[in-house]
């Protein structure tokens, strides 16, 4: 599988993502009437208020923010793989974005693809929509308007396990189960990382709980290409 794919030429990436506001009484009544609208099927469906409904503000591009990007990327040394992963994280918005486009535009001439679990659906539309939100030019892996679907350097984990099929959602623990990928233990899931960000102030546990799933995607790919996982030793984070 996948067999045409270079496995140095491919961005792994994952974001964590916050409500613009943590409490749903802070937002500006113009905010609160259009996240009404936009929510109205899972309020009925649910039997839910649109307050109720504002846990999932993070998954909306429009409610939500980025708090941390973690990218990484393949190496080939003396005929061991190796992974490197870097992330931006913190506060501002703004600046993490810069971040990131500043690694994608480095990289574009090698054409690099970007690849994440759910990325299509999920991480790289959010990432567009919050760089014109925040006023800046798309870098060109993200700027697929007009663009035919084998022109777009996309994978993504979770639709290549799909096979076509179409009904349900694969988590990437479970993926990394089945592949017996061994994954480091976790104290936060995605419905914890607003409560950590906006009470707890703890960036450094999105940030490792971010980064270790890149490196779980990396892994997984390579389990779909037929290759060996990459050791522990051989996995490298920058800090810097």
């Amino acid at each position: 599988m996948l067999q045409h794919i270079d496995i140095n030429k491919i961005i792994f990436l994952d974001i964590e993502t916050v409500p613009l506001e943590y409490d749903f009484k802070n937002l500006p009544r113009r905010t609160i009437d259009l996240w009404d609208k936009k929510t109205q099927y899972v309020q009925k469906y649910q039997e839910i208020t649109a307050e109720e409904a504002y846990n999932k503000a993070g998954i909306y591009a429009e409610f939500g923010k980025i708090v941390c990007i973690s990218a990484g990327y393949i190496t080939e040394e003396k005929k061991e793989l190796k992974l490197r992963v870097k992330s931006f994280f913190g506060k501002e918005e703004k600046t993490i974005l810069q971040h990131f486009n500043s690694l994608l535009n480095k990289t574009l001439k090698e054409n690099y693809m970007l690849c994440a679990h759910n990325g299509k659906e999920f991480d790289f539309p959010f990432i567009g929509r919050r760089n014109l939100i925040n006023g800046l030019k798309l870098p060109a892996q993200l700027d697929i308007a007009g663009k035919k679907p084998w022109e777009i350097p996309h994978l993504d984990t979770m639709e290549l396990w799909k096979f076509g099929d179409y009904k349900h959602f694969t988590s990437l623990d479970l993926l990394a189960h089945v592949f017996n990928i061994p994954s480091p233990k976790q104290d936060l899931d995605g419905s914890m990382v607003a409560k950590t960000y906006y009470e707890e102030n703890d960036l450094e546990k999105i940030k490792n709980y971010c980064q270790n799933d890149v490196i779980t995607i990396a892994q997984l790919l390579l389990k779909y290409k037929g290759k060996e996982l990459i050791s522990e030793k051989n996995i490298e984070i920058i800090e810097k």
